[in-house]
């Protein structure tokens, strides 16, 4: 689907799917691709005299296909967290093309950002007036969007700091363990996410066509700061996954011994009196024991204190 947007407008235009001989409007300042045909993508070709990228080749990692110039407009691609109320969120990659007129953007998913920005550009149609404007808005769209969805994982982090460290028994810690590990893979896409925003505001603060936005690369260098101070606190966070992920194990490795000691001590503790029993239950003819009234009250009571000995002992020296 290709969707356009024009200067002061309140909407975005839609395109039919497999134009024929289509024209860009000469005011469109935002053409989004989203999950285009293959028609739809040579037709955009055709009207900015521009490559678009297909989705294999956006999901390509190296740097030199993700940040690049060609034929006078510039290429950048990063990975974009979306589905952020969700346990795991997602990663998928855009592309922003920067062109002498409309910002062009290539998704295949709808992010959060994109509609946040099309509902402002509603409010305030005069908000934008040029695709470079648009990028700089947009981009801040996605780190808003990016320090909410750092802000929750954070928030379920804490969470399960409270459970573990509560004092109570480890009761439910694999379902704690669980919620780690969910957020331990959000962290791990938040910072790809990051890493790769701060790569595109460190690319694109060089390119001219910012220079004709007004505050643009002061806008940029702002980003570029709160995406780096985003990338510590998700840090601290992972180092906090990390250690509660230890304590919680440790916990319970302390509870299993506790619960291994347990039985270790009874055992111990009801040796002497099976030998005892053991004893006196072999029948010997030579028992006197056996015949006298008190036989079977002395036989009990050498039982319990043989039990109780080895307790008290254990006790003394500091075991139990």
């Amino acid at each position: 689907m290709i969707r356009v947007y024009r200067s002061g407008a309140r909407v975005f235009e839609t395109v039919v799917a497999g134009p024929s001989g289509w024209i860009l409007p000469p005011d469109a300042i935002w053409v989004d691709l989203f999950e285009p045909t293959v028609d739809e993508d040579r037709a955009v070709e055709a009207a900015l005299k521009l490559s678009i990228p297909t989705r294999e080749e956006m999901a390509e990692l190296e740097a030199s296909s993700r940040l690049y110039r060609e034929s006078g407009a510039t290429y950048l691609t990063a990975d974009i967290i979306h589905n952020g109320d969700a346990d795991i969120p997602t990663v998928d990659p855009v592309t922003f093309v920067l062109t002498s007129g409309p910002l062009v953007t290539i998704r295949y998913f709808d992010p959060k950002p994109f509609t946040l920005l099309v509902e402002k550009l509603e409010r305030e149609p005069a908000l934008c007036s040029t695709g470079a404007d648009l990028f700089v808005n947009l981009m801040e769209a996605i780190i808003d969007r990016a320090s909410d969805i750092l802000s929750m994982n954070a928030a379920k982090v804490d969470g399960v700091a409270n459970h573990v460290f509560a004092g109570r028994k480890t009761v439910g810690f694999d379902h704690l363990i669980n919620k780690l590990g969910r957020a331990h893979i959000t962290n791990a896409r938040i910072e790809q996410s990051l890493a790769g925003l701060a790569r595109i505001f460190a690319y694109v603060s060089s390119d001219e066509r910012i220079d004709h936005v007004p505050d643009a690369r002061d806008h940029l260098r702002s980003l570029s700061g709160d995406a780096a101070s985003l990338i510590s606190h998700n840090q601290a966070v992972a180092a906090g996954i990390n250690f509660q992920l230890s304590a919680a194990l440790g916990l319970i490795n302390i509870e299993q011994s506790s619960i291994i000691k347990l039985f270790s001590v009874a055992s111990v503790a009801l040796m002497p009196p099976t030998l005892i029993a053991s004893i006196y239950g072999m029948n010997f003819t030579h028992m006197p024991e056996l015949t006298k009234w008190w036989g079977y009250p002395a036989a009990l009571l050498a039982m319990v204190v043989a039990a109780i000995l080895p307790l008290l002992w254990f006790r003394k020296k500091g075991w139990l």
